[in-house]
């Protein structure tokens, strides 16, 4: 490789090539092999309508998960203000808007390979909603809000992938 015979011929230290020789091979795999570009040209696969179908309701999937991110932060800020609009069922609509977001999510979302990094997040934010945040100092109580509006964004995507992964590994 040509970055190879630069760092060689450099006033660099032992250890910082043997850094750069470590960072290739992290990357790159062989450092020593010479990269083979493909000159083969592909030609577009035809995507079914059933495919194009799953691709839609993944794009949805995508942005319910960021609506409801950004819903979850922005009525965890501002949690009063919505409740005196709302009224007394404020928590209500908040909750079950969180529900059906991460139901959608849930559904629609998540790949095989995503499963598990998805489910210990989903345990790792469980965990971290129970930590009272209130005592933090003039934003605790709008991070606790937050917290919690995520938790109940994020649990009944994590039941539905869950029962989703207990389905496919009872089906085997």
């Amino acid at each position: 490789m040509a970055v190879n015979r630069q760092v060689e011929s450099s006033n660099l230290s032992r250890g910082a090539i043997t850094f750069i020789y470590l960072f290739e091979f992290i990357c790159y795999g062989d450092m020593m092999a010479p990269r083979k570009k493909s000159k083969t040209t592909r030609k577009p696969a035809k995507v079914s309508p059933v495919i194009r179908v799953e691709q839609e309701w993944h794009k949805i999937a995508h942005y319910a998960f960021f609506a409801g991110i950004c819903l979850a932060i922005i009525v965890g800020l501002f949690r009063d203000t919505f409740a005196s609009v709302l009224g007394v069922n404020a928590n209500y609509v908040f909750v079950t808007t969180f529900v059906l977001l991460g139901a959608i999510v849930g559904l629609f979302n998540l790949t095989a390979k995503e499963t598990q990094p998805f489910l210990i997040a989903t345990i790792a934010l469980m965990l971290g909603g129970i930590v009272n945040l209130g005592y933090v100092y003039v934003i605790g109580k709008a991070l606790s809000n937050i917290l919690a509006n995520i938790v109940v964004f994020v649990v009944p995507a994590a039941i539905v992938v869950s029962l989703k992964t207990i389905w496919q590994l009872a089906s085997k």
